[in-house]
């Protein structure tokens, strides 16, 4: 019988979904990458969310494998090229979790601009500083969304009925819906001429490693506030650091960092992030955006049906 592997947490409909469809399942969420490196030549299937590369070694070694899947967004951690090389279907589900990244950006766009975090904390002490906590409003603000992919549009859809300015920018997207002219499409340039706010929604490239960096903040006129959702690497964090230090900019909302892995800091790195973290005006969460309840079952019921699918129409 064909085996599929399952590395990471998912909810049981994926599971179910594709034992009902004749296959055995070994469901190992906490499996370490080394050990599925020693048993991938058993499996005819692969679902991954982010701590097992599949590189051109791994593949090399997957004998058996017909599909990928990955739970989520990012390519990054997917030799996709060679696979199809091989044969082996590489699939991804954006559209499972591109909501809750939307909501969570939105989120800590508001609780950054209302000084939520700081006054929860203060009025736990029976802190009560009423002025020190004024915020500001996003009405009447021109938001930047770069990258207009499937959680860019999810963010632009939250921001749509509000009195905001939305400005796009993505460089491959040849045809973006305006709706009806409350989405004005831009260069890079201008969107950073005219934007109050910018929310990142790119995928980890070759041409998006480090896509923020000194040069990117020093062309940004109004330096206001930063949200990044999407990959940690996206962002030159010494240079996002060095503006907070300088007072440029009004405020960062990260998901996402370069190292998400704190057991592995180095002495300098721990002191790197110690300075970037006592920044008050600023929200951080563990690479979140996308992890809610609905989140987990929308993810695997679109790749369980993008995998059999294929399975199907290439009578596997």
């Amino acid at each position: 019988m064909k085996k599929i592997l399952i590395t990471d947490l998912v909810h049981d409909l994926l599971i179910e979904g594709f034992e009902k469809a004749g296959y055995t399942v070994d469901y190992f969420p906490d499996i370490r990458y080394d050990e599925v490196c020693r048993i991938i030549s058993n499996y005819f299937g692969l679902i991954v969310n982010s701590k097992i590369l599949v590189d051109k070694e791994f593949i090399d070694k997957a004998v058996r494998l017909t599909f990928v899947g990955r739970l989520g967004s990012g390519m990054e951690i997917i030799d996709r090229q060679y696979a199809e090389h091989r044969g082996i279907g590489v699939f991804n589900s954006p559209e499972g979790n591109c909501n809750a990244v939307a909501e969570h950006a939105l989120g800590m766009l508001l609780a950054l601009a209302n000084n939520l975090v700081c006054a929860d904390r203060e009025v736990r002490e029976f802190v009560w500083k009423r002025e020190k906590n004024r915020g500001f409003e996003i009405d009447g603000k021109s938001i930047g969304i770069i990258g207009y992919g499937y959680t860019g549009m999810a963010f632009a859809k939250k921001l749509l009925s509000w009195d905001v300015e939305l400005l796009v920018h993505d460089k491959y997207k040849t045809h973006i819906d305006t709706q009806s002219g409350r989405i004005k499409v831009v260069e890079k340039a201008e969107l950073l001429k005219y934007a109050d706010i910018i929310s990142l929604h790119l995928p980890l490239t070759s041409e998006t490693v480090s896509f923020v960096d000194e040069k990117f903040i020093e062309q940004w006129e109004k330096k206001g506030v930063l949200i990044n959702t999407s990959r940690g690497k996206v962002v030159k964090t010494t240079a996002l650091l060095s503006a907070l230090d300088r007072g440029e900019l009004q405020g960062v909302c990260l998901d996402v960092f370069e190292n998400e892995k704190p057991e592995t800091y180095s002495a300098d790195e721990k002191i790197f992030y110690e300075n970037l973290f006592r920044h008050k005006n600023s929200i951080f969460s563990p690479h979140i955006a996308g992890w809610t309840i609905e989140s987990k079952e929308k993810l695997s019921k679109t790749l369980l049906n993008k995998i059999l699918f294929f399975i199907e129409s290439n009578n596997l």
